[in-house]
C-alpha cells in the first residue's frame, strides 16, 4: 500500500480524492470514493444551505471514512460557507477565489471545526497565497483537466507549487486518469492526486450515460479551452476557461462572443435542454 503525507492527514489508504464537482458528484460516488480508501469529496456550488446539510447526512450514511465537502469561493456566500462549517466535514476543500477574499479567516474557521482546510490553485502566486493563509495541503492544477482550469500545463505547474509551498504537501490535478498519472505526479513531487473527470465516467457518477459514454470515447484532442458556456449562462470565473466537448453549439458560437452575450438568455436555455436530455451535442 502506497502512503504518503496526504494520507496520513486525511486519515485514508491511498493518495487519491475526488474533485469536488458541483454537478458530477453525489453522495453515492463520494462515498464509494471514501469506503475504497481514498478521500470523496462533494460539491456543494449552487446547493442552498439546506441542501449541503442534506448531502453531508447522506455521505455519513454511506461512510464511516473521512470525506470532504467542496466550495467554489468566488460564487459561495457566507451562508453557504457557515453551512459547510456547520455540518463539520473532515475536510473543506475551496477553489476560485477572488482576490479579495479573505482566505486566512476562511481557512481559521475551518480549523476551528478541527476539519483540515484543502485549495486548489492553478498558479504559484495562488499557492504562495493559500499557504500563507493557512491551508494544509495545495492541489496544483493543471490545464489538461476538464471543466474550469487556467492556462498552464501540469507537469510544468506541479513542481513550482512543491517548491513554493515546501514544506506543505500538493496533489497534482490535471489530466491523471489511471496509475501512470499517479506515478507521474509523485516524481513531480505531489504526495497523491486529485481526480474529476474520469470519476465522471464511474457508475456512480450522476451523469447521464450518454456523457459518460462521451467521456470515454475522447482522448481530448475534441475539446477546446472556451468561455463560451460560462458567458451564456452569466457566470464569471476569476481567470477561468472551461474545457468542453468541440460540440455543434460550440463550433457555432466560437469566436461569437458578442453574440452569445447578447443572446445568453436564449443560449442558456439552450443547454439547460441539452443537459436535461443528456445531449452532449446540442445544435
Amino acid at each position: 500500500m502506497l502512503e504518503t503525507r496526504v494520507c496520513v492527514l486525511f486519515g485514508i489508504d491511498h493518495p487519491v480524492v475526488l474533485g469536488g464537482m458541483g454537478s458530477g458528484t453525489s453522495p453515492a460516488l463520494v462515498t464509494a470514493v471514501s469506503n475504497a480508501g481514498g478521500l470523496g469529496i462533494q460539491g456543494c456550488a449552487g446547493r442552498s444551505s439546506g441542501e449541503i446539510a442534506d448531502l453531508a447526512w447522506a455521505v455519513r450514511e454511506g461512510t464511516d471514512k473521512p470525506f470532504g465537502l467542496n466550495l467554489l469561493l468566488f460564487q459561495a456566500r457566507e451562508e453557504h460557507v457557515e453551512a459547510v462549517l456547520r455540518a463539520r466535514p473532515p475536510v473543506v476543500s475551496t477553489a476560485w477565489a477572488w482576490p479579495e477574499t479573505d482566505l486566512r479567516s476562511l481557512f481559521a474557521k475551518v480549523h476551528d471545526t478541527g476539519a483540515r482546510a484543502m485549495h486548489m490553485v492553478s498558479t504559484v502566486h495562488e499557492a504562495r497565497r493559500a499557504a500563507e493563509a493557512g491551508a494544509d495541503v495545495i492541489v496544483a492544477q493543471g490545464t489538461e483537466g476538464g471543466g474550469h482550469v487556467w492556462l498552464m500545463g501540469t507537469m510544468v505547474l506541479v513542481p513550482q507549487v512543491v517548491r513554493a509551498v515546501a514544506p506543505l504537501p500538493v496533489l497534482a490535478a490535471g489530466g491523471i486518469a489511471d496509475g501512470a498519472g499517479l506515478a507521474a505526479a509523485l516524481m513531480l513531487g505531489a504526495e497523491g492526486v486529485l481526480l474529476g473527470t474520469r470519476f465522471l465516467a464511474s457508475a456512480e457518477a450522476p451523469l447521464p450515460d450518454s456523457y459518460k459514454e462521451a467521456i470515454c470515447r475522447s482522448d481530448g484532442h475534441d475539446t477546446v479551452l472556451t468561455e463560451i458556456p460560462d458567458t451564456a449562462n452569466s457566470q464569471v470565473w476569476p481567470g477561468a476557461y472551461a474545457r468542453a466537448l468541440r460540440n455543434h453549439f460550440i463550433e457555432e458560437f466560437m469566436g461569437r462572443d458578442d453574440e452569445v452575450r447578447r443572446r445568453r438568455g436564449e443560449l442558456a436555455a439552450r443547454l439547460r435542454r441539452a443537459r436535461e436530455l443528456g445531449d452532449v451535442a446540442p445544435g
